[in-house]
């Protein structure tokens, strides 16, 4: 499970939210890889393990591989910010732990694209099928100022990991996934702009902002 978007866009919040409802509903292992720990977990229903980088590991990569001898159900990879670490992530997720990880994307397209990129050549046809096998969701998210000036609300494009969106990533076929995703809603699914319809529509946002992080910003005139 892949959370993106830009830095400052909340997401170690969605994360810290994700591992809590984890912790709440399920007994399992828990444990995070952070730079630094955001938000401090206690332990409910699951055992958590928090380590930071620097303190307590070298690196992402290097906590990571340690971490996956320790016999966790879930990992929390703060960033996934190399080859190394990306490709342990998806080994890590191959064999069956749910990985939740961060990229600095603005969609789901792009993720993937992202990860594939990182890889030589002769492996990106593997790691299409790694990721294809692998993958539960994405969830990209940007940060809007409310309408009223009180705060601000996370809106979210999701794309689900639903038999379709695996063939599509599977087949590099990457510029079909948005109609995939619009197609989708009721799987779960949503794009962004829908989202920001939606907010805008309850009042949440202004046409302003709405425009201005749409991907088709023709569709708020105003």
């Amino acid at each position: 499970v892949l959370v993106t978007g830009p830095t400052g866009s909340g997401k170690s919040t969605t994360l810290a939210a994700m591992v809590n409802h984890v912790n709440e509903t399920e007994y399992a292992h828990i444990l995070t890889i952070e730079d630094p720990i955001e938000f401090v977990h206690e332990s409910k229903k699951c055992l958590i393990n928090q380590r930071e980088v620097g303190p307590h590991t070298h690196s992402f990569s290097a906590a990571l591989r340690s971490a996956l001898r320790e016999d966790p159900d879930v990992i929390l990879v703060g960033e996934l910010r190399d080859l190394e670490t990306i490709r342990l992530a998806l080994s890590a997720a191959e064999t069956g732990h749910l990985v939740f990880g961060t990229l600095h994307t603005s969609s789901a397209a792009k993720t993937i694209d992202r990860i594939v990129d990182v890889f030589p050549g002769d492996e990106k046809e593997m790691v299409r099928a790694m990721l294809s096998e692998s993958l539960q969701a994405v969830i990209s998210q940007t940060l809007l100022k409310t309408k009223d000036g009180s705060g601000r609300v996370a809106a979210h494009e999701i794309m689900v990991g639903t038999p379709a969106i695996r063939n599509l990533i599977r087949e590099a076929k990457i510029a079909q996934m948005y109609s995939a995703i619009q197609t989708g809603a009721s799987l779960g699914m949503q794009t962004l702009d829908s989202n920001l319809a939606d907010l805008l529509k309850r009042n949440v946002i202004s046409g302003a902002a709405a425009r201005g992080a749409a991907k088709t910003p023709e569709n708020f005139p105003g």
